[in-house]
């Protein structure tokens, strides 16, 4: 059950610590800094069934966090200081940066009150058919129906199939299974089959997608802050890697303009949606550059590397489990102490081994 793999990824992590190994000085392990991506920030919700649970901090742990990043003489920037400081030689201190994907309601009301009381830059990416409310956040309609169903059918390839789920561990069995099926279809098929899902068992997917997500008002509210940086995560969050070249750059463009005409400034960086290595490849980096991004962020871990060394359309991300509520495993990722080995030159030669992410994701393809 996802409860166990926390429980074992903070064990690892916690050893890391108390070993020592992670506060071991190592040349360049933690780059000139870090990004860190969180979803939801909401108080801690009862139940055994919460599969979207590693997505989500509460806004004490949020506020434990920019505590101990000062603590730890971190510089809490923006996301035009990042870009600035991966192309620049590395500042006297490292870096943390706190970014928030999928422009969520409680980010409005639960984590903008914490940010706002420590005076911290922070980045939001908006998938901007959410606060236009026509978004269709399939991963929570099918987590509401799985909670509350003992017995689930519906259409696979053309064929009805039906579950039961009765118990915990069968119902998180399936909304592995489910999600990663949707996560595997083209927009035009996904739509029909999380509507038929949710019409089968009088879930409203739009109203529920709405209610989570923060309007324009909100996000104006935001904009309005000097602190806050808006950036771009397409219109429909749909994984780019399973749509057409021409398809997934309309997505990137129109995201930015649907911003721009809303704020009336430009949007300058973009998140990949979902932004891990089955949701992009290679030719979207490319396709962030051309549509005017200065920068692209990921959910692959890793640490923003100094001159130049780490692709500003495919930065490294940190996107953290909120089922670990240890200070001491997040330094241990800050650390650095985690990641593949950064950049290094070839002893007596001009060639160089490359460690951006685009290129780890092309390895592990």
């Amino acid at each position: 059950m996802p409860s166990d793999i926390g429980f074992l990824t903070r064990a690892r992590l916690e050893l890391a610590y108390f070993s020592g190994y992670a506060l071991i000085p190592r040349p360049n392990a933690g780059g000139a800094g870090v990004i860190l991506r969180f979803e939801r920030v909401r108080p801690r919700r009862s139940g055994r069934f919460q599969p979207l649970r590693s997505r989500e901090i509460t806004p004490d742990f949020l506020d434990r966090t920019i505590r101990a990043l000062k603590r730890w003489k971190y510089d809490i920037v923006s996301m035009d200081e990042v870009c600035r400081r991966a192309v620049t030689l590395a500042a006297p201190r490292r870096f943390a940066c706190l970014t928030f994907d999928g422009a969520y309601k409680d980010t409005m009301t639960s984590a903008y009150p914490v940010l706002s009381r420590h005076d911290v830059p922070f980045a939001v990416y908006v998938p901007t058919a959410f606060p236009d409310g026509v978004g269709e956040a399939w991963w929570l309609a099918l987590e509401t129906i799985i909670a509350r169903e003992n017995r689930l059918s519906l259409m696979i390839g053309r064929k009805e199939q039906h579950f039961n789920i009765a118990d915990t561990p069968e119902k998180y069995q399936l909304y592995d299974f489910l999600e990663g099926w949707m996560r595997s279809l083209p927009p035009q098929d996904l739509s029909p089959a999380i509507n038929d899902l949710c019409m089968r068992y009088s879930v409203d997917l739009v109203a529920l997608s709405r209610d989570a997500s923060m309007d324009w008002s909100d996000l104006t509210k935001l904009a309005a802050d000097p602190r806050v940086t808006i950036g771009s995560a397409t219109v429909n969050y749909p994984m780019l890697s399973n749509l057409k070249d021409a398809a997934a750059l309309r997505e990137m463009t129109m995201g930015a303009a649907v911003a721009q005409t809303a704020f009336h400034r430009n949007v300058r960086h973009f998140a990949y949606p979902f932004g891990d290595r089955a949701s992009w490849r290679r030719p979207h980096v490319a396709m962030a550059a051309e549509a005017g991004f200065v920068s692209a962020v990921s959910a692959i871990s890793g640490a923003v590397q100094t001159a130049g060394r780490s692709n500003l359309h495919a930065l490294p991300r940190i996107a953290w489990d909120g089922r670990l509520r240890s200070l001491r495993a997040m330094r241990v990722m800050l650390s650095g102490a985690m990641f593949p080995r950064p950049a290094s030159r070839i002893a007596g030669g001009a060639a160089e081994r490359s460690a951006r992410p685009e290129e780890q994701f092309e390895k592990q393809d």
